[in-house]
């Protein structure tokens, strides 16, 4: 992990900002790419469409576009000197596949605007291999949100309005939207740089520098969730990030949704087992990730994490960014 390279002071966009809107990892369904773009154009942003936004790969047709174009999209976009953030349009597969062609000092040089802000970078899901490209290479905060290409960002008023809220606010002591059913299973606080994402993806990331867990002596707050992920299949990756060290680096857990990863009580159960003795603080059943009224998540930035005793009502769980210049 990294320390924050962020400004709490300042909202990261404002009306009449550029934003790029592109797709690095799945194609973008027939009909969405427009809707997508009216959202944003009606917050006031300028919108600039990657050049295969909507395309698919001739050979592999749950990608848009070749390996070249997404990747030509991707750096076109983060390096444009009037852009202000790169939104991804949808998940699926295939980031991960850019991370070994990307040239980092390029987008480093890039990854601040004039007023020194850094840009922003937001997705979820596939998004996660950027996420931590980002963080380890350009030591950049970046945004774990649902996004606008998805059926539920059009179909939820909430998630709109959280990630505007996160587009749009200043970061500083913001809450971060973790549901009313998150709940504590084990009580403590803890402060410390956010970071993961996807579980799946991190597991499949082991073993690249980008990926890497970092040192125990800089404790974070790990994030974890998925999706169509079967019990057996959840309980392998929690297996492999903990082995990678995964989990003795992290200062606290917060746990989002499984969305159709078998039976509920399975889910739990596993959970307890690989959590409850962590001897950290965690919260599970938030609602971040793949949950239909998903919140968005700040990523390499510090926060504070309050998880009260299990005996206190739901809904007491909170995570919140930590004040300007607060660091863990």
């Amino acid at each position: 992990m990294t320390g924050p390279a962020w400004h709490t002071g300042q909202a990261p966009l404002a009306p009449g900002d550029r934003v790029w809107l592109i797709a690095p990892s799945g194609p973008a369904p027939e009909g969405t790419v427009e809707p997508a773009i009216a959202y944003l154009e009606d917050w006031g942003l300028d919108v600039e469409a990657g050049t295969h936004l909507r395309s698919v790969d001739k050979r592999a047709s749950y990608l848009a576009g070749s390996d070249a174009e997404r990747l030509a999209d991707l750096v076109e976009a983060w390096t444009d000197p009037e852009a202000a953030a790169v939104i991804a349009f949808r998940g699926g597969f295939g980031a991960m596949r850019l991370i070994d062609s990307l040239d980092f000092g390029t987008l480093a040089a890039a990854a601040h605007r004039p007023d020194g802000r850094p840009k922003l970078l937001t997705g979820s899901s596939d998004i996660t291999a950027l996420h931590q490209a980002w963080a380890h290479h350009l030591r950049v905060p970046t945004l774990f949100s649902p996004m606008v290409g998805n059926d539920v960002f059009r179909s939820s008023e909430r998630i709109r309005t959280d990630v505007h809220r996160w587009l749009f606010t200043p970061w500083a002591d913001q809450p971060v939207s973790l549901g009313e059913h998150a709940e504590t299973l084990v009580a403590g606080e803890h402060t410390g740089i956010t970071y993961g994402g996807n579980l799946s993806l991190l597991a499949a990331g082991l073993g690249s520098p980008e990926f890497d867990p970092g040192t125990p002596d800089e404790p974070g707050i790990l994030i974890l969730e998925d999706v169509d992920e079967e019990v057996y299949r959840l309980d392998n990756l929690l297996l492999q990030l903990k082995r990678a060290g995964w989990l003795a680096r992290a200062g606290a857990v917060v746990l989002g949704s499984w969305e159709n990863c078998g039976e509920k009580p399975a889910q739990r159960e596993l959970l307890r087992e690989n959590f409850a003795d962590a001897g950290i603080p965690v919260v599970w059943e938030a609602e971040l990730g793949h949950h239909p009224h998903a919140g968005s998540i700040p990523l390499g930035v510090p926060a504070q994490l309050s998880a009260p005793s299990p005996a206190i009502a739901s809904g007491a769980v909170t995570l919140t960014i930590a004040p300007t210049g607060r660091t863990p």
